[in-house]
């Protein structure tokens, strides 16, 4: 059952992935976001995966709005915290997370 709802998941990703959404070109950054959050946020720290996803959130659109020169908007924000969700998914399936 696990590994069905593993495949579906990653499945889901690779749509996704496929058809190129607005985020995808911060990758890179939504990548090194990830990483840096979870080295910054102790696992110890209540509600680590909110503040992890805060973490990551603020350094993505700092990117976004230094490469853009404007001010993220609030559908922008939630673009790119979606992308920084599911990247994370991704990166946790593939093991690229371990400490």
């Amino acid at each position: 059952v696990i590994a069905a709802l593993a495949g579906l998941v990653l499945w889901a990703l690779n749509k996704l992935y496929a058809s190129k959404p607005g985020w995808s070109k911060y990758e890179g950054s939504i990548i090194s976001a990830i990483k840096f959050a979870e080295q910054k946020i102790p696992d110890t720290v209540e509600s680590k995966g909110l503040k992890r996803l805060d973490a990551a959130l603020k350094y993505v659109t700092q990117v976004y709005e230094e490469a853009s020169g404007r001010r993220a908007s609030n559908k922008v924000v939630a673009d790119l915290k979606e992308g920084i969700q599911l990247t994370h998914n991704k990166l946790e399936a593939e093991g690229a997370l371990k400490k």
